[in-house]
Formats: C-alpha cells, structure tokens, sequence
C-alpha cells in the first residue's frame, strides 16, 4: 500500500495534517468506531489530556488489533466537547502521530456523555 498525501498550494494553511490522502495498492481498510475516553473498567479520566491520552490508546488498540499502526491511518475525525480543548488536543494528536500526517477533522459538538471530553474516529488501510 501508499499512501500520498496532496496539499495544494491554493488550499488552506496546513497544519500537522495532510489536505487530502490519496490510498493506493490497499487490500484491507479498517473502520474505527469513535473511540471514547473510558478503559475497560469503565473509568474516565477527570483532565482533557487524559481523557485524550487514552482515548487515543483505544484508537491505538484497534490498529493492533488488525495488524497495524499509526502509519496505516488516513483519516481522523476528533469531535471535542469544547474549542478550549483544541491545543492540548493537537499537542496528543501530534505527540501519537509523530511525523505520519493523515487527513484529519475537528469538530466542536455535544458529546454523547456528559463525561467524556472528545471522542476519536479514524480510517486507517494497508
């Protein structure tokens, strides 16, 4: 598989992100369904950066669980409870992602629990 990622130079200011990612040569794609920041004991952190922290590991657990990794991701959708979040937010993103730059959205909206303080959803391929 490759992945190639396009930025326009007529497109918006890039971030750690790519604008678009293009999939080639993929035989499997993996679905993540938004991945909340609780563990499996039912227990969510009180601070966003925890929170966020492992909501990302279950993101995490779910590419190990088919195989693969962070540099199988090509699409991110982060839905944050609150745009004072947004920092801390790609500081985490950023730190798991390190160089690997998939297409990503974040999205200010209500959350299902009033508990948790994002929820991540991810594509990734291979």
């Amino acid at each position: 598989m490759e992945l190639i990622a396009h930025n326009p130079s007529d497109g918006p200011a890039l971030g750690t992100y790519s604008q678009s990612v293009e999939v080639r040569a993929a035989t499997r794609t993996l679905y993540i369904s938004g991945q909340v920041p609780e563990d499996a004991d039912g227990v969510v952190p009180s601070d966003f950066e925890a929170q966020c922290r492992l909501a990302w590991s279950n993101v995490l657990a779910n590419l190990q669980s088919a195989g693969m990794s962070v540099g199988n991701l090509v699409k991110v959708t982060t839905f944050l409870s609150d745009k004072q979040f947004r920092e801390v937010n790609t500081a985490v993103r950023d730190d798991v992602l390190g160089e690997h730059r998939p297409a990503l959205t974040v999205i200010i909206t209500g959350i299902y629990s009033s508990k948790w303080l994002l929820e991540i959803e991810a594509i990734a391929a291979d």
